[in-house]
């Protein structure tokens, strides 16, 4: 008896542990809610701008693909979901619906925020580092590599004399 009452036990705490199709279907449709409200939120994050045609769209995918987030750092104008590039985006359209070019905007953007918003700085005295500052930085790193290397080169030929010529003979 006691063995099947034992057996009995574990089918009830079975069928407990695994939920009714009626909690099955409350969990798929809280499920369904949450990637719907989580997909909303994306296209939600999404700011449209209402162009005047597709040249005018593609002129500003191109103009904000070349100037930099200045909350992200890595990331473009128009790949980043900050607020600020959400902020500069709108402003840089602004711009363009006031009948401004690609340099005036990025000549504003730039004195308003220095060469840093630009993915391309231009080449000036204040960007020399920089432009050259990689290759420097390399150059400095080889010398420094070369005359530690001869350095102990020598080290090496002052300690450890060539044996004497002797005759093969």
């Amino acid at each position: 008896m006691t063995a099947a009452l034992g057996i009995a036990r574990q089918a009830d705490a079975t069928s407990a542990a695994r939920p009714s199709p009626r909690h099955r279907s409350w969990l798929a449709h809280v499920l369904l809610a949450l990637c719907l409200t989580i997909a909303t939120l994306a296209v939600a994050a999404v700011d449209p701008l209402p162009f005047a045609d597709h040249a005018q769209e593609v002129r500003f995918q191109n103009l904000a693909k070349q100037l930099r987030c200045l909350v992200c750092q890595n990331e473009s104008l128009q790949d980043s979901s900050a607020p600020l590039a959400a902020d500069l985006r709108r402003e840089v359209f602004m711009q363009m619906q006031a009948g401004k070019s690609d340099e005036q905007i990025k000549a504003w953007l730039t004195e308003r925020y220095s060469d840093f918003v630009l993915y391309d700085p231009p080449l000036r005295t204040g960007t020399s580092l920089l432009w050259f500052g990689p290759a420097l930085i390399v150059l400095i790193g080889g010398a420094i590599v070369f005359a530690t290397v001869r350095k102990r080169s020598l080290a090496h030929r002052a300690d450890h004399p060539p044996p004497p010529a002797e005759d093969d003979w």
